[in-house]
């Protein structure tokens, strides 16, 4: 085991590779992969980090492909889930439990910020037509707040004018929803009571009931859209929660962090800085930062600010990786090198080419990176978030360049680990809480 430590700018951090904390009154998030994973396929069925990356690159693809096709007094509940993390899509996603209809029905879903539709498998759901997940398929008929949307419905039109709906809608309001990686779900467009806690329950909530969903989608339950559209969770439950939720992603798959909605989302983390969301109805799903700057071991580096507004930045809980400009990348990825010019390099993995073989070491010490937002507001990447491991003794810098300049840039779920990530989105702001899991 391989203890990783940071450069003094700003003060040191050790990392261990394992270790475990949990919150108290939070919905539970963890790895879909690992030992406290809330699948038991999560214990010993882990995806190969070739694997990983590849369906990674998969939805990065696909979110620069729908953005740039995309271009032409509130009361305030609280309630935190706990949070565990996934690969449903391929990718490094996190999983919390949540229940659905009356009496409650609980399943285990990937939460996802760049996802608006929440849905779940419903009966009949035939083994052609559907994956084994590793929950009872939700029976609608046992649920006495079940109920249709119909296809002249607001509801339905507001799914429609997504994109979300199927065009042969008759009586009954269906949706569809095909994903980067060629995953689909299709279903019923309906509305049950969601239940968050036992003190937080929302009825008429809209969802999709799947009848026919197949890909990548391990053998989770179903997916929690937490993004910006008008039936995206966070909307739908705005009356209570105002728009606030936020998460922290724990450093290991030994780890738990949280999920968290209403004023809960803020309270737990006093020392959050804060940068401006920026919102358009051209990309009315995804969440933008202004990334302004990338500093190593305490050094700003030279990168223009025309770098990161030439694309933008979304940040997204569903992408592993942090992708960055070409030119940005290639600066971080220089002067890395240069602050670990005493430990011998290794060939380039998959999508990295910053790769270093610390056979022989027990120890080793690299910078810190810290990302800088519009504001003044610091992101300072745990350890957990600059290196990752592509062999027993190969290491890598986890951050990708893009291939143009004018590709999204992505703050990925790696670089966001151990922080709390609060989205004001009423408030038009999103902070960082360093510390809230480990």
């Amino acid at each position: 085991m391989y203890k990783v430590r940071q450069l003094p700018h700003p003060p040191p951090q050790t990392i261990m590779l394992a270790g475990s904390e949990s919150r108290s009154k939070l919905l539970q998030v963890t790895h879909k992969y690992g030992p406290c994973s809330l699948l038991k396929e999560g214990k010993s069925k882990t995806p190969s980090l070739s694997q990983i990356l590849s369906n990674d690159q998969t939805r990065v693809k696909s979110i620069n492909s729908k953005l740039s096709n995309q271009q032409s007094s509130v009361a305030d509940s609280t309630v935190i889930i706990p949070a565990n993390s996934g690969d449903s899509l391929g990718t490094g996603n996190y999983i919390v439990m949540i229940g659905f209809g009356t009496p409650e029905q609980n399943f285990i879903l990937e939460f996802d910020t760049g996802s608006d539709l929440t849905w779940i498998q419903c009966l009949p759901c035939n083994s052609s037509n559907c994956y084994p997940q590793q929950d009872p398929y939700f029976n609608s008929s046992a649920s006495s707040t079940y109920s249709n949307i119909s296809c002249g419905s607001n509801a339905c039109s507001q799914l429609q004018s997504a994109g979300y709906a199927q065009s042969s809608c008759t009586t009954n309001c269906l949706y569809q929803v095909t994903y980067g990686d060629g995953s689909t779900s299709q279903g019923d467009f309906v509305t049950d009571t969601l239940t968050l806690s036992s003190s937080d329950l929302f009825s008429n909530f809209e969802f999709g009931c799947g009848h026919n969903t197949n890909g990548l989608f391990g053998t989770t339950d179903g997916l929690l859209g937490l993004g910006r559209r008008p039936f995206s969770t966070v909307s739908q439950t705005a009356t209570i929660y105002g728009k606030n939720f936020s998460y922290c992603l724990p450093s290991s798959t030994s780890s738990t962090g949280f999920l968290a909605f209403g004023s809960q989302a803020s309270s737990s983390s006093s020392n959050a800085q804060y940068t401006p969301l920026l919102t358009s109805l051209n990309y009315a799903s995804f969440y933008f930062l202004n990334m302004t700057g990338i500093s190593v071991g305490g050094q700003t580096l030279s990168i223009a600010e025309s770098v990161f507004t030439t694309s933008g930045t979304i940040i997204d809980s569903g992408t592993v990786i942090t992708r960055l400009a070409p030119t940005a990348y290639s600066a971080l990825s220089s002067a890395f090198r240069q602050a670990m010019l005493n430990y011998p390099s290794a060939p380039p993995y998959s999508l990295f080419d910053t790769c270093y073989d610390f056979s022989g070491y027990s120890t080793v010490t690299v910078p810190t990176i810290v990302l800088h937002f519009l504001g003044g507001t610091d992101l300072n990447v745990d350890v957990s978030g600059i290196l990752i491991q592509a062999s027993s003794t190969q290491f890598c810098l986890a951050f990708v360049g893009n291939s143009l300049p004018t590709d999204f840039g992505i703050l990925g779920n790696m670089q966001q680990h151990t922080f709390e990530v609060v989205y004001n989105v009423a408030g038009g702001k999103l902070g960082f809480g360093a510390g809230a899991c480990s």
